[in-house]
């Protein structure tokens, strides 16, 4: 799995807080960004998660 973060990313980190092993906010950039370029498999679930909690659907998950 592979997961981008949207230019539209809100920045309010609830990504961040749900899953900070993957997602990291940038200051510079004001957005979240994500770790890897290959998501880790015990991590999915709560990356599928996140994903359907962005409130900005900033978040894209390629399988």
């Amino acid at each position: 799995m592979k997961v981008t973060i949207l230019t539209q990313c809100m920045g309010d980190r609830n990504c961040n807080d749900l899953c900070p092993e993957v997602f990291e906010y940038d200051e510079d950039e004001l957005k979240s960004t994500v770790k890897f370029d290959v998501i880790p498999e015990h991590l999915e679930t709560i990356v599928r998660q996140a994903a359907e909690e962005c409130g900005a659907e900033a978040i894209i998950i390629e399988e």
